[in-house]
């Protein structure tokens, strides 16, 4: 099963871009892009170092209840410019229905400016298990046990 996404686009969105898109046949993420307000399409948005800000795709969604769509970096623009994002992944839920912003901050050394029609983001339809929590006496013993950060080791 293929799950619907549906789309609407912003009053002011500019509907030539397009909407998220594989580039790839074994692509697991879609590319959104930038969709940038007219007032700001011709300068685009400059992020400078240690910057966040939410940059907007021009869209809303439905995402299928059960799913969940998570947004999560593109590899090239953090690798080659620090630009990834202050939450990753970010969730959007399957109830949510306002603007589809992405969340980016600049953690490189020089400013970053992002374009209209700039791919940003990759978003990752994941389905969604919802667990049940309860208050138990005691849990149940394990080799690991209470180790945390590190305790497993480096190699």
């Amino acid at each position: 099963m293929t799950p619907l996404v549906q789309v609407i686009w912003e009053d002011w969105a500019d509907r030539a871009l397009p909407l998220p898109a594989y580039q790839t046949a074994g692509s697991a993420g879609a590319d959104i892009c930038a969709n940038l307000p007219p007032e700001l399409r011709a300068g685009g948005i400059t992020l400078t170092p240690m910057e966040r800000m939410v940059v907007p795709t021009g869209i809303r969604v439905a995402i299928p209840a059960g799913f969940e769509m998570q947004i999560r970096p593109r590899s090239g623009l953090a690798t080659r410019h620090g630009i990834t994002l202050p939450n990753t992944p970010g969730t959007i839920d399957s109830d949510y229905r306002g603007p589809l912003g992405v969340a980016l901050v600049n953690l490189g050394p020089a400013a970053y400016t992002i374009h209209h029609g700039d791919r940003v983001a990759q978003c990752v339809i994941a389905p969604v298990l919802q667990a049940s929590y309860r208050v138990v006496d005691a849990l149940d013993e394990t080799d690991r046990g209470s180790g945390g950060f590190g305790s497993t080791g480096f190699r």
